[in-house]
Formats: C-alpha cells, structure tokens, sequence
C-alpha cells in the first residue's frame, strides 16, 4: 500500500502517452456530471437520487483501477489473450443466443446474469477478435532489405502466401463472432466487422480476397433481409435469438416510413403515454433536445428532455450533453474523440514491431467508431442502434471493456517510449529512400 501512495504521489502511477490519459480523464468527468444530470427518469421510476451517480462513479474507479493494472502489463503479454478470451467469448455468445443469458433486458439477451451482476459477452467478444486479428496479422509481416539502384533499402510488409492463410483465420473467426453477436446486437456486429476489415487492409490482405468476402457477405445479407421481410413476426419471435430481427426490421421499416397511413384514416389525437413508450419516439425527443440548446445550450443540469428520453442516460446522452451545453460542448466531446484516435495513429506509427501497431489500431478504431455511431444517433435522422458512448454513457460492461481498451494502448505508448530511449541514433534516409510495404510481385 505504502508503495501505490508514493508511486501515486510521485507521479508514476499514471503512465504511457500523457495525451492519453487526458482525453480519459475528461471523459470521465464529462460521464459524472451528464449522467447525473440525465438520470432524473430514473430516479422518477423508483431510483434514488444519488444512486445513479454512485454507481456510474463506481463503474469509472474500477475502470480506472482496469487501466492501472492493465496499462502495467508489457504489450507482448497480450498475444496470449485471444487463446483465452476467443474461446470464452464464443461459449458465452452461444448460452445468450441458445439459452438466453439468463433473462431478458431491454427486450434483448445480451446480457450474462452471475448473482447481483451481469454483463454483455459481446464487449468480451469484441477485444477478443480485435486481439486475435492483431496476432494473425502481425504474424504475417516481415521485413528484409534489398538494394535498389545500388543503395540498401528497409521493405517490410505481408508475407506472400501467409495472406492467404491470414484471411481464412480472421474471416473465419469474424463470421463466427459477429454471426453469433448479429442475432441480438446488429450494430455491434457491423461496427466489429467494418474494424476488422481495416484492420485487414492496413495488414495487406489480399485485397481480391477481401472483395471476395465482402460480396459473399452482402450476398448473404441480401438473403437474411429477404427473408425477414417475408417470414411473419410472429414466427421470429417465437426465436429467441430471432426477436431481435423483428425490433430492426421495424426501426428500419420506420425509418423510410413505409408503414403509409391510409387516405381516409382520419387524424387521431395523439397519445402521450404511447409516445413515451414508443422506442422510436426517441429521436423526436432527442432532436427536441438538439434544437432546446439554443446554440449556447440551457447550463448543466437544466435539460428539458431528460424526462422524457427513455434511455437519456446511455443510447441519447449525446443528445442531453447538446442541449446543456451546447453546441460548443458537443464539439468538444466529438473532438477528444477524434484527439484519441489521433494519439492511437500516432503511436501505432512509431510501434517497431507489428502486433502492438495494429492491437492500438483496431482499439482505438473501435472506440472513435462506437462514439460517432451513437452521436449520429442522436443529431441526424437513422435507425436507433443502442451504442453507448464510450466512457461516458451509463453502463458498466460498457466502461470496463472500454478502459481495458485504454489500458492496452497505454501499455503499447510505454513500450514504444521505451524502445526510441533504447534505439541507437541513425542518419535519416534521404527522400526516396525509406520505409515501404512490398506487393505480391516484390516478393516473387
């Protein structure tokens, strides 16, 4: 204990890239106020006052305590992970999608019950593929050097025939993955694939292949969505792991409004408590709150729409951060965001080895992606996809997954401090003549 105070009081309990942990702080204390202030519905429904707040408190010191322990770990030790977390996260997918998780929340079986707590095997799901692609992709990289026009120069880039060998593991364990989250979680699914195939491409999959693969999966997509437009409600509901199929298909049906009023159905008054319980709705109230912020917004606390959003503390807290604080606030939430994802680029350039280059990649991708999906909910006209928004939506899986992600790319940003304080200084390389990634034919 005497060694975490002085560690804390010497100022080397926080370490890895100080911009980092910047961005993680304001999050954090953008995540108490918001949703503090956003949980009044809550709290009308039979909560206390405080007790919101002390647990989305609480969720953010074991995030936090998350991210000391993790961020400790050296980044090799993480290629052990997916030997552990892929297998673990395939069977807990399996029991919520056979046998339902244990119950139902939300009118969905994402979620684990164990005694008091529960938790969403699709956030273990999620770092447990990103891991493993970045284990399969750094595998498949080498670098050699050659001499072109008399002078040496540095290749490094995929090697020719593992590719091959790369998209069949990684393909295989995405469709596996994202197969089992699409039953109860579409947005989850498409965002973990649409991260897995960057990721792909910045490794130098064979890009045929990956064609190949996007069209066999639209193909099939194009299927599915056939046949759920076909196939009675009634029958996918009696699935449970097709219910979910049913609550998509409406909110996109919705969407482009095709349920047609008929011409001579006369105007009904509308019905409040409909409208309250009505998930669509949401996004009416969402863009009330938008256009409530009167560009300066109405001052922490003050938020109108709060009791009237149904989910103002998780899926609409952007919405809630908008209308108290205005439009300068929401851009300084977008903006620590996109800083994030720019730190993430920064240190997975300076990464000299491959794995820790693409495990931050595909973290910090996943986390920026997930921040504007929910924020694009909120401001702009589209389909409800349930995201939270990272650090500061209310919801425990959520943080922890998210601060184990924080944590990874601060151990990554220790280990590339440390091998630039080791690395001997070199002459630059004039302009021509530096690093590049080789084709197929520069390997043959």
């Amino acid at each position: 204990m005497g060694r975490f105070v002085n560690a804390l009081l010497g100022g080397n309990l926080f370490k890895g890239d100080k911009g980092v942990w910047m961005i993680y702080f304001f999050l954090c204390m953008i995540s108490l106020v918001e949703v503090y202030s956003a949980s009044s519905r809550l709290t009308f429904d039979g909560g206390t006052h405080w007790g919101t707040m002390v647990s989305q408190a609480g969720f953010l010191l074991v995030g936090l305590f998350v991210i000391l322990v993790i961020h400790r770990i050296p980044c090799k030790w993480f290629m052990l992970f997916p030997f552990i977390l892929l297998p673990a996260a395939i069977i807990l997918l399996l029991y919520t999608a056979v046998f339902g998780g244990g119950g139902e929340v939300n009118d969905t079986h994402r979620w684990v019950r164990l005694g008091l707590f529960s938790f969403q095997p699709s956030e273990l799901a999620k770092a447990a593929l990103l891991m493993t692609t970045a284990v399969v992709l750094a595998k498949t990289q080498a670098e050699r050097e050659v001499v072109v026009n008399g002078k040496k120069r540095k290749i490094v880039g995929a090697i020719k025939g593992r590719r091959y060998l790369a998209f069949a593991i990684v393909g295989g364990a995405t469709l596996v993955i994202c197969g089992l989250i699409f039953m109860d979680n579409v947005s989850t699914a498409l965002m973990l694939m649409f991260v897995v195939i960057v990721m792909m491409f910045v490794g130098h999959i064979p890009k045929d292949l990956m064609f190949k693969g996007l069209l066999a999966l639209f193909a099939a997509g194009a299927i599915m969505v056939m046949a759920a437009m076909v196939i009675p409600d009634n029958v996918l509901k009696q699935n449970n792991a097709l219910k979910r199929v049913v609550t998509v298909k409406h909110r996109v049906m919705r969407m482009f409004e095709v349920y047609d009023k008929p011409s001579n159905e006369e105007e009904k008054p509308v019905d409040a408590k409909k409208m309250l319980n009505d998930e669509n709705s949401q996004k009416t109230y969402a863009f009330i709150a938008v256009a409530n912020s009167n560009v300066i917004g109405l001052g922490p606390g003050n938020s109108i729409q709060r009791d009237f959003l149904q989910h103002a503390e998780s899926d609409f807290i952007y919405a809630i951060i908008i209308e108290e604080l205005g439009i300068a606030g929401a851009l300084f939430v977008a903006f620590l965001y996109l800083a994030l994802l720019i730190r993430v680029g920064r240190i997975a350039l300076r990464c000299p080895t491959f794995f820790p280059a693409f495990l931050v990649l595909g973290f910090g991708i996943m986390i920026v992606l997930q921040a504007f999906v929910n924020m694009s909910v909120a401001v702009f006209p589209g389909v409800v996809t349930g995201q939270p928004l990272p650090l500061i939506s209310k919801g425990g899986t959520s943080i922890l997954i998210t601060s184990f992600y924080i944590g990874v790319i601060l151990s990554v940003s220790r280990y590339v401090k440390k091998k630039e304080q080791k690395a001997p200084l070199v002459e630059a390389l004039p302009d021509g003549e530096t690093s590049e990634y080789y084709t197929d034919g520069a390997m043959s």
